[in-house]
């Protein structure tokens, strides 16, 4: 599906109806010439005449093979890719009374995504009547965000949903530099922990549970 979205993308050969078009390459030196000329040239070299700029006046294009031309595309949009950042959002829940060992033990865990370069998700959960106290939800809330600033900053502030008020902290940008680790650096670093005596894993946080949530 992908492929087809691409090759619809570029008009080729006949399917280019202007009158002149310019021509540019590798080792071509930039000609405007009529559009007729440019297809007898395609054919003539074994290539096809590619539209890589329709909105130029005149369109410029390319005489290059168009699988290869396709080919080098999706290669560019793989490496693309592959240099974007993935963020994941961790989530840490409150309820609005939480006392300072359970807010302090959350606060350490945040800080630890925050530095993966992960996204924090910090929501406080209103059962019942609590939602009377939806004013102290908001300043804990507040509260983590100032307490997380050197790890993060705000992307939203507190926000009522339902029984539920979320505050969203992005990572700092060197934080999210950490994702960007050079493959064989991490290889190395990765060997050289199998051969250290092996720990017993820590147990994965999720944080005490809420009375009423699911």
């Amino acid at each position: 599906m992908k492929k087809d979205n691409l090759k619809q993308q570029y008009r080729i050969n006949e399917q280019i109806r202007v009158r002149e078009v310019r021509i540019v390459g590798d080792d071509v030196e930039s000609t405007v010439m009529p559009t007729a000329k440019a297809l007898q040239m395609a054919e003539a070299q074994g290539v096809d005449l590619v539209e890589i700029s329709p909105n130029a006046v005149p369109p410029v294009c390319r005489l290059i093979d168009y699988s290869k031309f396709l080919y080098q595309q999706k290669k560019r949009q793989k490496e693309m890719k592959a240099k974007q950042v993935k963020v994941d959002v961790k989530e840490i829940r409150f309820g609005p009374q939480t006392d300072d060992h359970d807010y302090n033990f959350k606060l350490k865990h945040a800080q630890g995504f925050l530095s993966d370069g992960d996204k924090v998700k910090a929501y406080v959960f209103f059962k019942g009547r609590s939602i009377l106290f939806k004013e102290q939800g908001e300043v804990l809330l507040l509260r983590f965000a100032n307490d997380l600033e050197e790890y993060g900053k705000v992307e939203q502030m507190p926000v009522l949903e339902g029984k539920r008020m979320t505050i969203f902290i992005a990572p700092k940008k060197q934080a999210q530099a950490k994702k960007q680790a050079d493959p064989v650096a991490e290889a190395s670093v990765q060997k050289a922990e199998r051969s250290q005596p092996k720990a017993n894993a820590p147990k994965e946080y999720k944080g005490p549970r809420v009375e009423g949530e699911d």
